[in-house]
């Protein structure tokens, strides 16, 4: 499809708790068509059933090593208020551009739904994993990146497609 089909993620980490608008610095013509969307990883009601772990909960996890969590109704607010615990909000512009007459509306809006579950859910269990990788050195994770790579090389040399299916409401 060439130039008719585009999917761009641009991101912008901030020490803040979601509250800019307009971080990526658009021009106000393409602002006014952007749709904010806000993701809450403690609220379940945003993920899917059939997604849902419990152990993938910040509602429900509580991290030994950082004594964080679980992540109740007004956590957001709870945690403004807390000068010694470190936050940031990850800021996704998602772009996407179909240009195939008669299905370009229907194909970006599945896409766009798509990538706010993804988002939603690795964003859930990142925080729940945080005993896993809250002490990691910058060397610890280039060896974890050399040895996923060496992974997903050796799994796309000999096993099928995997990965998150696309799922229906």
């Amino acid at each position: 499809m060439k130039d008719d089909f585009l999917i761009k993620i641009e991101t912008w980490h901030k020490e803040d708790l979601g509250m800019q608008e307009n971080v990526h610095k658009l021009d106000p013509n393409e602002w006014k068509n952007v749709e904010a969307i806000y993701i809450d990883i403690a609220d379940r009601s945003q993920v899917l059933a059939k997604d849902y772990k419990p152990e993938e909960d910040p509602a429900k996890f509580k991290s030994v090593k950082t004594g964080r969590g679980p992540l109740g109704p007004n956590w957001k607010k709870e945690l403004g208020k807390q000068s010694d615990c470190p936050y940031m909000c990850a800021y996704k512009l998602v772009t996407v551009k179909f240009k195939w007459w008669g299905l370009q509306n229907k194909v970006e809006n599945f896409i766009q739904k798509q990538e706010r579950r993804l988002f939603t859910n690795f964003h859930r269990q990142l925080f729940c994993w945080l005993d896993k990788w809250v002490d990691l050195t910058m060397e610890d994770i280039r060896k974890m990146e050399e040895e996923t790579k060496r992974q997903l090389d050796e799994m796309r040399q000999k096993d099928p497609l995997k990965g998150t299916s696309a799922a229906d409401d």
